[in-house]
């Protein structure tokens, strides 16, 4: 089943462009419905410091500022969508969360699928609790890399693939990627020895479920021999030219990958190619 409404999230004017260029790229690949979403703060908390009131004219000015800058993404966003001849809808939003996955929410759970850039961490005014997106939106989230990339269609897919329900709902959620794409790998890390399933089969049965549904699927086992799980699946995208990593988001415990590191985390701060999770 293909992605019928797709949220693309615009936090700057910037995403204007390649952001809201995948988001179309997708949206034409699938005939889908494209809503555009920005937020901004009802009150800045500057406002509620217990410090001298602001004149009026700080007010003013303030509001002015936002209104300019949601008229314009507003504009941009109506322009591309109409030039591109495809359904859409923009939908800006004032609240206290402000630029804030929690204002996206209600809108990401109605969605197929949402778009969104990765954090950057080095932007303090970057968008927080960017994971509220994958682990309460119940949505698959297919995160852009800040790095400008030109928006094509998805030819060479990798799955990691550790077996759990985490990883399950991310192949199912990305299967219109999968279906579509000239190449699937279903890359296993490490995998386990369980009674059901020999280390040398990991993979088997799900590649076997996605080929049912046309996708051209082939399977790598790697032995991590000390090396983090995240580096080899970097290091297997840019060896392969893999344009879309899909995987499965905290596997392990978020408390445990925020103490000893995790794919999740590592993948969410350096991803280099788009990535699709899911929870």
């Amino acid at each position: 089943m293909p992605y019928k409404t797709v949220l693309v999230i615009l936090r700057s004017e910037e995403d204007c462009d390649h952001v809201l260029d995948e988001a179309l790229q997708l949206t034409r690949t699938f005939g889908s419905h494209l809503i555009g979403l920005h937020a901004e703060a009802a009150v800045k908390v500057s406002y509620a410091a217990p410090i001298e009131i602001p004149d009026a004219s700080v007010f003013k000015a303030d509001e002015s500022e936002i209104q300019e800058r949601m008229g314009e993404m507003g504009t941009k966003f109506k322009e591309k969508c109409d030039r591109e001849g495809v359904s859409w809808e923009w939908r800006p939003i004032r609240s206290l969360s402000g630029d804030n996955a929690l204002s996206a929410l209600s809108s990401a759970r109605c969605a197929d699928i949402v778009v969104v850039r990765q954090h950057e961490e080095e932007k303090q005014e970057d968008f927080a609790d960017l994971e509220a997106l994958v682990l309460e939106g119940g949505r698959p989230v297919l995160f852009v890399p800040y790095v400008n990339r030109k928006a094509e269609p998805v030819k060479h897919a990798i799955i990691g693939w550790n077996g759990t329900r985490e990883s399950a709902r991310a192949v199912w959620d990305a299967l219109p990627f999968l279906t579509t794409a000239e190449k699937v790998e279903i890359l296993c890390v490490d995998p386990e020895e369980t009674a059901e399933q020999s280390r040398s089969m990991a993979g088997a049965e799900i590649a076997a479920a996605l080929t049912r549904h046309g996708a051209d699927v082939t399977i790598n086992t790697e032995i991590s021999d000390g090396l983090p799980a995240a580096a080899i699946i970097q290091n297997r995208m840019a060896d392969t030219g893999a344009d879309l990593l899909v995987m499965g988001a905290y596997s392990k415990s978020r408390l445990r990958e925020y103490l000893f590191g995790g794919v999740t985390r590592t993948m969410l701060q350096s991803m280099p190619n788009l990535t699709l999770m899911s929870r």
